[in-house]
């Protein structure tokens, strides 16, 4: 089973019981007594999603961390690449640093 068949799945036995719970073919006083955050239960938990993953994202970005070594290791690779193609006859165009 693929991992979109799982999600799918989970989506699709989530859906049928909140629609089952909805139309009360589940008997139950909770939903009776909180219809409207029932009713809008799904929407909640998408918003609360869209939150938490935005948050983890910026949170992610703003610890990101910078590799000056790794920067510079990469410079020397480039001008000794650039210099073995201009030896193999290779000529490279004039750019604005």
């Amino acid at each position: 089973m693929t991992k979109l068949s799982e999600w799918m799945v989970t989506a699709v036995t989530l859906g049928m019981l909140w629609l089952a719970l909805l139309t009360n073919i589940i008997d139950n006083s909770f939903a009776k007594n909180h219809y409207t955050l029932l009713f809008w239960s799904p929407i909640i938990f998408a918003a609360l999603f869209g939150v938490s993953a935005l948050s983890l994202v910026l949170y992610r970005a703003y610890t990101f961390n910078d590799c000056d070594d790794a920067a510079e290791e990469l410079q020397k690779e480039i001008i000794e690449a650039k210099a073995a193609l201009t030896n193999l006859g290779f000529k490279f165009k004039q750019t604005a640093t």
